[in-house]
C-alpha cells in the first residue's frame, strides 16, 4: 500500500452526528462525525456448523423481500414462527453456466420486528435449515440482530462479524475489529495519520482505488462509489470517528 503523508486538518462546519449498530456477533460499531450516516447497514458473519461454512447476512427488515426479487421470486413459500419472529423459506432453482448445472437452493429469512437476516443453503430441505438454526440463540436489539453460536451443538464463528455501511461522499465502510492478525496486515511504514486513526491507499485488481483506516480497535475499508471524490477522502476520513461501542 503506497502512503499518504501529512496531517489533514478540517474546518468541521457540519453539525456532529453519530449512529451505533451491531454486527451479528454483538460488537457494536460507534460512527461520530459531521457527515450522512441515515443510509441503512448491513451485517455479514460465517460459521461453522456441523464442520460446514455458512455465510448469514443481517440488515434492515425489508432485506428479505430485497434478496427475493434479486433471486426473481415473488413470495416465500412457507412462514414459520421460530425463536421470536418468523422464519421464511423459499426454494430457488438456477442454471450455472460454469458448471451447466442447474443449482438448487434454499433461501431462509429470519425476520424480527425491525431487521431479519438471510442465508443459503445449496441442496437444502427446510429441515436442514432448523437443524442449523437450532445451534444459534437469536435476539433481535434495537440495533442490530446477534446470533450466538451454541459451541456444545458443533457451531462456532469462523472469524469476526463485519458491518457493512454506505455514507454519501466518502463511500462503503467495511468495519471489523482490529484484531493483531489484522494488525500485521498492515504496511511497516506510517500512513497518513487523521484523527480518524493512520490512512493507507491502495488498488483493487482492476485499478480502482480503495483505502484502509487503522482505527484504534477497528480495521475499516473504504471503498470509493459513484459519488465519491478519491482526492476528498482523506479529508472526510479525517471527520470521521469510528470505535467499539462495547
Amino acid at each position: 500500500m503506497p502512503y499518504l503523508r501529512g496531517k489533514v486538518v478540517v474546518a468541521m462546519a457540519a453539525a456532529e452526528a453519530s449512529v451505533v449498530h451491531r454486527a451479528m456477533d454483538g460488537r457494536r460499531f460507534l460512527l461520530t462525525g459531521p457527515l450522512d450516516f441515515s443510509a441503512p447497514f448491513t451485517s455479514v458473519v460465517e460459521l461453522a456448523i456441523a464442520g460446514r461454512q455458512h455465510e448469514f447476512t443481517a440488515g434492515s427488515v425489508g432485506l428479505a423481500d430485497e434478496l427475493a426479487q434479486a433471486l426473481g421470486y415473488t413470495d416465500f413459500d412457507e412462514e414459520l414462527t421460530y425463536q421470536g419472529g418468523s422464519l421464511l423459506t423459499a426454494r430457488v432453482t438456477s442454471y450455472d453456466g460454469q458448471v451447466q448445472l442447474d443449482e438448487d437452493r434454499l433461501v431462509g429469512a429470519w425476520r424480527g420486528r425491525r431487521y431479519c437476516f438471510v442465508t443459503q443453503m445449496y441442496g437444502a430441505s427446510t429441515a436442514d435449515l432448523l437443524a442449523v438454526l437450532r445451534t444459534l440463540r437469536i435476539t433481535e436489539h434495537d440495533d442490530g440482530i446477534v446470533v450466538r453460536p451454541d459451541s456444545r451443538a458443533g457451531s462456532r464463528f469462523a472469524a469476526p462479524a463485519t458491518v457493512i455501511k454506505e455514507v454519501p461522499g466518502l463511500g462503503l465502510l467495511d468495519m471489523t475489529p482490529l484484531t493483531a492478525e489484522r494488525a500485521r496486515q498492515l504496511p511497516s511504514w506510517r500512513g497518513l495519520r487523521t484523527r480518524a486513526g493512520e490512512l493507507f491507499r491502495d488498488t483493487l485488481s482492476d485499478g480502482r482505488p480503495y483505502f484502509v483506516l487503522a482505527a484504534a480497535d477497528t480495521w475499516v475499508t473504504v471503498l470509493p462509489l459513484a459519488d465519491t471524490v478519491v482526492d476528498q477522502v482523506p479529508d472526510l476520513v479525517d471527520r470521521l470517528r469510528v470505535q467499539s461501542a462495547e
